[in-house]
């Protein structure tokens, strides 16, 4: 069972089902996961579309659907036991479900490890008692489980793997339908419906300070594979600017684009591989804000300054998340090459800490380890 609750870790999901496939093609594959699981073999008996919420507020909002999600899986779990419990990410509802498959005697690997490093340290205890491999993304986690006495592998990024740009900027931007010859702006406002309530207003409101600014320029949107059309249309039809929205392209996206606003998200990470120059933007309820301030022990919210142990890029969150001071940050990605390229050299720093690559084969090959 692999089960994975929003768009980067069903992707994941969905490389590990068939890295698994290709070494033991007698598998069987179920859990929860979306299009790309789906595709890859996966018997989605829970869609994670619907279960990629964040924060305490809009959790409690979609708590049915969860709970209703849960169950499904738990009986599964007990009634058609698989040999492995895969659980990618999803902490909060994948620790619970591990508690479910150790009192049944499954094995648990999980993938993506809570960032218990961040906040709630005292839950490393918990998650030992629970998971029997913990496959790490980061070398800086194998020591604080390891203090804690949790099984532990770093197997590195995945995206390090699947960031692969095709096309160089004039041919991904020209490929895409847009002009070479004017600078391109990417809009990346999240994967889950919550944020684009909460943030495409607020970065297209940016976007049209920056279109008054530098008429030239030109926006793209990459439409997540969790979202459809109708969930982006009511925001886009009455921005008074063209944004051309685009599926399944992410890394061309990127290629194309000289500057982006990006909601904090795998997605930073992703750009920061690609080489472009951003900003990180967030809101969420100001109950899950104010809680959140008081019990995260970390400097930074994007999982690339974490990585790089600086702040490469601007992290503008919750109040500070307004059109005006996005605008203005990136005007001076576009217009102050030395910012910018100052930004590359940091990048391109923190790639050489993530590892060589291969990580879901490493995945794929622990899984198999540990039914064995």
């Amino acid at each position: 069972m692999i089960v994975a609750g929003e768009a980067s870790g069903e992707m994941y999901g969905a490389q590990i089902a068939t890295a698994i496939g290709a070494l033991a093609p007698r598998t069987r594959f179920f859990g929860m996961g979306g299009n790309c699981m789906r595709e890859a073999g996966v018997e989605t008996l829970v869609d994670a579309n619907v279960m990629a919420v964040m924060g305490l507020v809009e959790v409690v909002a979609h708590l049915p659907t969860i709970v209703r999600g849960f169950t499904t899986l738990k009986r599964k779990l007990l009634t058609d036991p698989p040999d492995l419990l895969i659980l990618i990410d999803y902490p909060d509802f994948n620790l619970r479900l591990a508690k479910i498959a150790k009192k049944a005697g499954i094995k648990v690997l999980y993938f993506i490890s809570p960032q218990v490093w961040a906040w709630r340290s005292h839950r490393v205890h918990g998650i030992g008692r629970v998971v029997d491999m913990m496959a790490v993304l980061f070398p800086f986690e194998v020591p604080f489980y390891q203090k804690a006495g949790v099984p532990v592998t770093f197997v590195g990024h995945p995206l390090l793997d699947l960031v692969k740009p095709t096309m160089k900027r004039d041919e991904a931007l020209a490929s895409l339908g847009l002009d070479p010859q004017r600078r391109c702006v990417g809009l990346f406002p999240g994967s889950r419906r919550s944020e684009i309530k909460k943030l495409l207003p607020i970065i297209l409101e940016s976007a049209r300070i920056l279109k008054e600014r530098m008429p030239d320029l030109q926006f793209v949107l990459p439409r997540a594979t969790s979202l459809q059309d109708e969930d982006l249309a009511p925001y886009l039809s009455g921005c008074g600017m063209e944004v051309k929205v685009v599926a399944g392209r992410n890394h061309d996206v990127m290629s194309g684009c000289d500057a982006v606003i990006a909601a904090s998200g795998t997605v930073v990470m992703e750009l920061a591989l690609v080489g472009v120059p951003h900003v990180i933007i967030y809101k969420m309820s100001t109950l899950t804000y104010e809680v959140g301030k008081r019990v995260i022990n970390v400097p930074h919210i994007g999982i690339s300054n974490i990585v790089a142990e600086k702040r490469m890029v601007q992290e503008l969150i919750q109040h500070e998340a307004e059109p005006v001071p996005i605008a203005d940050e990136v005007d001076a990605l576009l217009n102050r090459p030395g910012y910018a390229a100052q930004m590359r050299e940091d990048f391109a720093a923190m790639r050489v800490k993530l590892g060589n690559g291969g990580a879901l084969g490493r995945v794929a090959r622990l899984a198999l380890e540990m039914i064995r």
